[in-house]
């Protein structure tokens, strides 16, 4: 009895499948025959990622998921579907004659190979970008009927494809969570004074930051001509120039850099009760993306219109921060990390650097507020960050108040494997080996004598106790909405 509808189905196929090779021939045949060969070995899609990561942001980031997951896909559909079911290919003897390949296919027909990778292509893209997915998807539609045009693939090898390939990519975001595009939850604030043309703003630039062949100062000067732009030297930091210039009269400050100088300035907008005006021009600007300042003209709009947000600051001994602070190893993995990233994808990027950085580095013991730890890695951040495990990415808030702690344990059998494949399978946050938890102060105190303390990209000085707390909150630019 289980077999019949399953025969039914197959007779089904197989009329779509005939009924599609009699349609008289078109125009249209020569173009759906280019295209399916186009998507051969994935060449048409890792045209279109090269295209799309030349573009920072969330162009970059839809390209490198599509093609991850089309290279899952593919080898999911071909060494593993593929010879589980063993269908043949269709008889291509009712074909419109001028329409089939060029040559011959010997291999296996379910599920699409080619309708695999296009439906994991586009998904991947679309989960990431959804104008760019916008665009893909006909084209990943047009390879999938494409492969039943012309003769090689029955549709249900095709829906099959387009099943399995949507599924890798949708399946990527646990091991690789989409970042949202709405900021995180702030409370509005008008303490932000509207300064017109950016009059009675000074900005302090590092133009080391970022691109090398970039320095923002000249934009910055355009887009904001009453404000003054400094750039910082070798004699002069981000905490100099802003100092000085609350001694003139500065009615609020602003930075364009990384997440070092932002947290160099913010620490001397608190001290001096002034808004701070961040405009990102660094590599990763994950304080400005969280707080949701996209580009240098966003924060100026703001700055003009008066419109700004209060966020969090965190302090370790006192040193504001407004990302992550971290004792041990998690500097040095995040380091290795971002340096592999390029060639491995994020996530096994992570897993090798972990591995390295177990292998090479020294657990510290730790008291967390008298509860005494073997950790490899402690990190500290300023507000809870999402997703949980090693590489935690964004923070859904930055007014909730607390300090976001997690550490690798160092103190169970095998706890070095544990971790790496914990991290390799994303599932950090529910291995034995992480462990973490939430509060509003924190003090630490080394056992394994001083330890260097690291923050928003730049180390502190080392020490055998450390106090984390959630300082004062900060004004900053952001436009309303």
């Amino acid at each position: 009895m289980p077999r019949f509808p399953r025969l039914s189905a197959r007779r089904l196929d197989a009329r779509l499948h005939a009924r599609v090779g009699r349609l008289p021939a078109t125009r249209a045949d020569g173009a759906l025959r280019r295209l399916s060969e186009a998507a051969d070995h994935g060449k048409l899609w890792l045209g279109v990622g090269l295209a799309l990561g030349a573009k920072k942001g969330a162009p970059r980031r839809a390209a490198v998921r599509g093609v991850g997951s089309l290279l899952v896909s593919s080898a999911l559909v071909n060494v593993v579907l593929k010879p589980v079911f063993g269908r043949v290919r269709p008889d291509p003897g009712g074909l419109t004659p001028g329409r089939g390949l060029d040559r011959s296919l010997d291999t296996l027909s379910f599920p699409s190979g080619h309708s695999a990778s296009a439906a994991a292509f586009a998904t991947g893209v679309a989960l990431e970008s959804p104008w760019a997915g916008a665009l893909v998807a006909p084209v990943a539609l047009g390879v999938g009927y494409s492969r039943v045009h012309v003769g090689v693939h029955y549709p249900g090898d095709v829906l099959a494809g387009m099943a399995v390939g949507g599924a890798v990519a949708v399946a990527s975001r646990h091991w690789w969570p989409v970042r949202p595009s709405t900021p995180a939850q702030v409370r509005d604030t008008e303490r932000a004074p509207a300064l017109p043309r950016g009059e009675g703003l000074v900005v302090a630039v590092n133009p080391r930051s970022g691109r090398a062949d970039y320095d923002p100062s000249a934009d910055i000067a355009d887009l904001l001509p009453g404000a003054q732009v400094l750039e910082v030297d070798e004699g002069h930091s981000v905490t100099d120039l802003l100092t000085e210039a609350v001694r003139g009269g500065a009615k609020a400050l602003g930075v364009a850099g990384g997440d070092g100088s932002v947290a160099a300035a913010a620490a001397v907008a608190l001290e001096h009760g002034l808004p701070l005006a961040v405009l990102p021009a660094g590599t990763l600007n994950h304080f400005a993306r969280d707080v949701g300042v996209a580009t240098p003209g966003e924060a100026a709009a703001a700055v003009e219109a008066g419109d700004g947000v209060l966020v969090d600051v965190a302090a370790v001994n006192g040193t504001p921060f407004l990302n992550t602070a971290s004792i041990g190893s998690y500097p040095e993995m995040v380091r290795r990390r971002d340096r592999l990233s390029g060639r491995l994808g994020k996530w096994l990027a992570l897993a090798v650097a972990t591995g390295q950085v177990l292998r090479d580095g020294r657990p510290v013991d730790l008291d967390l507020d008298g509860r005494r730890v073997s950790a490899w890695i402690l990190f500290v951040g300023n507000g809870v960050y999402t997703p949980r495990g090693l590489s935690p990415a964004w923070r859904p808030s930055l007014e909730d108040g607390l300090l976001d702690v997690q550490y690798l344990r160092a103190d169970l059998r095998f706890g070095r494997t544990r971790a790496v494949l914990a991290t390799l399978l994303g599932a950090s946050e529910h291995s034995r080996s992480y462990a973490q938890f939430q509060v509003r102060r924190l003090r630490v105190v080394s056992r394994s004598g001083p330890q260097p303390v690291a923050y928003d990209g730049e180390t502190g000085e080392a020490a055998t106790e450390f106090v984390f707390t959630k300082r004062q909150r900060l004004v900053v630019y952001r436009s309303a909405g």
